[in-house]
């Protein structure tokens, strides 16, 4: 608690006590329920810095309104899955707090929630997509549950397309003994706009796969917030992105460890070219006081392909207790290299032959990881359209 000196200091500097909060830890940030608690971003605050609002600042309106993006199931065994639309006053909240203004606003502004649940005990032998599909660029608000129940196994794609301005809430509950992937995949069209909040629980003895795959929208904003509900719990958390000219992509992860004996790993890639393409991410890991046996890593690597690309990445580790198996991160972003085009070159291998098997080895290693065979050659493939656009340039 603050004494009145310390009130007083604040005070005579101009700082509110809110203000003052956010300063120690990421654990003191703002989560609720209520809009009023998360004023429209200036572009000062922490999580906001690094965002162009004007691209966003249609998400802030807590009174939006348009159609959300359609819902339903195109592959895999209805039998293994169990999909439902009920009316969002309806739901009650199943995992965490919204953390920004955008999440709050998807909370409290979506009309229906759409749930996909594999049941207890059930063992899902195809990978399940769910079409997520936006026709519209009115600003909307959308809400999808994900639940993985107790000792089931299951793949699922969330696949996003078409045109949508849309504020999103996903809420991804892996219940004890469960063994989630969980793919997300944004290919929205050039104008599209698309900030979600994944947040994410992980029960005892529990795993997730969770893989974020940004290849199209104007401006994609995806945060995924990761708690661990018990001891026991394993978390890999895998990105891809390719940005193109004036395209903004951004990837936030708070990975909270504060049970015992969980893991977390995440790597996430991404290339950039074009004038004006822009990337960001953020790692955010904090290791809690009884998180003892925490094993942690995250890295997080950016190859910029032209001139005009610009690539922030800023991995944070916060640790409150020294009986830990491990904990690290790491961050890089450069251009290509040198070596290994040289090494290529001198074994009679042109320059554009050379880079292109530079930019393939680069994603490869991450994307074989995936293990959604299907997702991995349509990526290969786009990945190989970017290229040849790229020389278009």
């Amino acid at each position: 608690m603050k004494t009145d000196h310390s009130k007083a200091v604040l005070a005579s500097e101009g700082i509110s006590q809110q203000q003052s909060k956010v300063a120690s830890s990421r654990a003191d940030r703002e989560s609720s329920f209520e809009v009023a608690d998360f004023p429209v971003p200036t572009g000062r605050e922490e999580d906001w810095r690094f965002t162009p609002l004007d691209l966003v600042s249609e998400l802030f309106d807590e009174n939006i309104s348009g159609p959300a993006p359609k819902v339903s199931i195109s592959e895999g065994d209805e039998g293994q899955i169990k999909l439902t639309h009920v009316d969002a006053d309806k739901h009650q909240p199943l995992v965490g707090k919204p953390g920004d203004r955008t999440a709050v606003v998807a909370w409290n502004a979506s009309r229906e929630v759409s749930t996909l649940e594999v049941a207890e005990g059930s063992e899902a032998s195809t990978p399940i997509v769910a079409e997520v599909e936006g026709d519209s660029l009115s600003p909307a608000a959308s809400h999808l549950v994900i639940k993985a129940g107790k000792n089931s196994s299951s793949t699922m794609v969330l696949r996003h397309s078409g045109s949508a301005c849309v504020t999103q809430t996903v809420e991804v509950d892996v219940a004890d003994g469960a063994n989630l992937t969980l793919v997300s995949v944004q290919e929205w069209d050039e104008k599209s706009t698309h900030a979600s909040n994944h947040r994410i629980r992980i029960g005892r003895d529990a795993s997730l796969k969770h893989v974020v795959i940004t290849l199209g929208g104007k401006t994609v904003r995806i945060c995924s917030d990761v708690e661990y509900a018990a001891p026991g719990g394993e978390v890999n958390m895998l990105g891809v992105y390719y940005t193109d000219a004036h395209q903004h992509h951004e990837h936030r992860l708070f990975v909270d460890h504060g049970p015992k004996n969980c893991y977390s790993r995440v790597a996430y890639k991404g290339a950039l070219q074009g004038k004006g393409a822009h990337s960001v991410w953020i790692g955010d890991v904090l290791i809690g006081a009884e998180a003892f046996g925490t094993d942690s890593y995250e890295l997080n690597r950016n190859l910029v392909l032209s001139k005009g690309a610009m690539a922030d990445s800023v991995p944070n580790l916060e640790i409150e207790n020294g009986e830990i198996e491990g904990a690290g991160h790491a961050s890089t972003t450069g251009r290509f290299d040198d070596e290994h085009l040289f090494y290529l070159m001198s074994r009679g291998i042109d320059e554009d032959t050379a880079r292109r098997l530079v930019v393939r080895g680069f994603f490869a290693e991450l994307i074989k990881q995936i293990g959604v065979p299907s997702i991995e050659e349509h990526l290969m493939e786009k990945i190989e359209e970017e290229l040849n656009q790229g020389e278009a340039l």
